[in-house]
């Protein structure tokens, strides 16, 4: 069976079952093992599927939106040093815009001693920001169950008393051609919002995000610099096409 041959029954198998195995697709192909996991690879690394393991499953959904807790442990230690980074672009006296995340949630250690004021629409960020000393304004709104976010209209009202020096955003997937997307139109225009009232936009997200495409679109890649993990150099040539890019070594 040809390569291409091979890949369209596991994309077939794929679309019947939503996950797949391996072994499934060693049986329906009888190819080898290793041969599988290059098909896996290739076709991961074409946006076709996401890899799991011993398998393979459909990419996420576009209105599908994890739980913070599902967020908090998924890349942890990425998500930590691209923090750090980020944290390290602030001056003493800053005023900032924190969104909810579990990536900017690990900006806070950070913010310690850099006499800093934040704004956040970040309900699970309030008591870290205070046992971290840290001057916080919560806005109002519509908390969210799943992100423990505050949107809606009261949260709009709200950013547009505030002017920040910077905003740092989380977002669910970043693409050349959909630019920074979110599942939720209300979160999105949160993010919008806060980006408006700011000098400088940051997106904080790790390499996993890339390619991934929300529901809502937040904004073009050129209106934030991206700070972001590992990526091939094919993909950060196009990406720093379209923005500023920063990769932090991990």
């Amino acid at each position: 069976m040809l390569t291409n041959e091979r890949q369209q029954v596991i994309l077939d198998l794929l679309a019947e079952k939503q996950t797949i195995k391996i072994q499934e697709i060693i049986e329906l192909t009888n190819a080898s093992e290793s041969t599988i996991r290059r098909d896996l690879t290739e076709l991961e690394h074409e946006h076709k599927l996401a890899r799991i393991h011993g398998g393979a499953t459909i990419r996420g959904r576009k209105l599908h939106e994890p739980s913070m807790l599902d967020k908090t442990a998924k890349n942890l230690q990425e998500k930590k040093r691209i923090a750090e980074f980020a944290a390290s672009l602030i001056q003493e006296g800053d005023c900032l815009f924190l969104d909810a995340g579990t990536t900017t949630f690990q900006m806070i250690p950070h913010l310690r001693n850099k006499k800093v004021v934040v704004v956040t629409n970040g309900l699970t960020h309030v008591e870290a920001l205070i046992e971290h000393g840290v001057t916080t304004y919560l806005v109002g709104g519509y908390v969210k169950g799943k992100t423990r976010a505050l949107v809606g209209p009261q949260t709009i009202q709200s950013l547009q008393n505030y002017r920040f020096d910077q905003c740092f955003l989380g977002v669910n997937g970043f693409d050349v051609t959909f630019g920074y997307t979110t599942p939720d139109p209300e979160e999105a225009a949160v993010k919008r919002q806060a980006s408006a009232c700011a000098k400088h936009t940051y997106v904080v997200t790790d390499h996993t995000k890339y390619g991934e495409v929300s529901f809502s679109s937040i904004d073009a890649l050129s209106k934030a610099t991206l700070i972001t993990s590992k990526l091939p150099e094919e993909t950060l040539r196009l990406l720093r096409e379209h923005t500023t890019v920063e990769v932090v070594s991990t």
